[in-house]
């Protein structure tokens, strides 16, 4: 059936690799309520499938990877996110593959499978991110995003020429951008980018 999920041909991967100059540490390193983000998020989450955490050169193990079926380390750093999603298409072993963000712990189950439905309904798709609309401007979020295996050789090829942003996959017509539902609530989209993020969020979901 169109947009069915089955644990066997979706993988979920959390890219937890930033440095987190902002931050102040390792973004994988922070706590919400006490609890490792990482474990936070995959509670959340609690995909069916396969888990993959990415992480970068020195950045391996952080806490809650224990949590995880795999890790993969990206070979290289400074290549932000766009080579997290590459890592992760390397080691795929699923036909699909959708991809959290370890600092958007308002991600959930509903949001990363409305993704993912959107991705098998459309077969002439390799990747599927979200758009939203907010103070009456259209923003779109390139995480968390789906994407079919065929999409490394892109995702690759725009590496090789410097073209490092996610968002601008969208540049590639078989990459779209789809209106997410209006009753998700914009926790939904929070980034955690300053330690002050981190106590907002907290104090926005107990």
């Amino acid at each position: 059936m169109d947009g069915e999920l089955t644990p066997l041909d979706t993988s979920l991967a959390v890219l937890a690799g930033g440095e987190g100059s902002r931050m102040g540490r390792h973004k994988a390193g922070l706590q919400i309520h006490g609890q490792p983000i990482l474990e936070y998020l995959l509670d959340r989450i609690s995909w069916p499938g396969p888990v993959m955490l990415i992480t970068a050169p020195g950045r391996e193990h952080p806490p809650g990877h224990e949590r995880f079926d795999f890790e993969w380390v990206d070979p290289v750093t400074g290549e932000g996110p766009l080579r997290g999603l590459l890592t992760a298409l390397e080691h795929l072993r699923t036909p699909l593959l959708v991809v959290a963000t370890v600092d958007m712990p308002g991600v959930g189950r509903e949001h990363v499978e409305w993704l993912v439905s959107h991705l098998r309904k459309d077969e002439s798709l390799i990747g599927v991110m979200a758009s939203r609309r907010a103070d009456d401007c259209d923003f779109i979020e390139p995480f968390p995003i789906a994407l079919r295996s065929a999409a490394e050789g892109v995702i690759r090829r725009r590496l090789e020429r410097g073209r490092g942003s996610v968002h601008d996959l969208l540049e590639e017509r078989q990459m779209k951008a789809v209106p997410a539902p209006a009753s998700w609530p914009p926790p939904v989209w929070t980034n955690l980018n300053r330690p002050e993020d981190v106590q907002a969020f907290e104090r926005n979901s107990t």
